[in-house]
């Protein structure tokens, strides 16, 4: 049962994330068997300038 995480800045449309999901679910199966049922795809969205690059903010 894989579980892949993904952090992205928010700012993508709801289409461009449900696109995203499928790409990776199908990459997932077509690279490890599993059943595409049984992936998991779990997006967490930041708010801009909530994190760092280099010890400075990314804005």
């Amino acid at each position: 049962m894989p579980f892949v995480h993904i952090e992205l800045v928010e700012g993508r449309s709801q289409e461009q994330l449900e696109n995203m999901m499928k790409d990776v679910t199908e990459a997932v199966h077509k690279n490890t068997g599993a059943p595409k049922e049984h992936i998991h795809v779990i997006i967490n969205e930041m708010k801009k300038g909530t994190y760092g690059v280099n010890g400075e903010w990314k804005k």
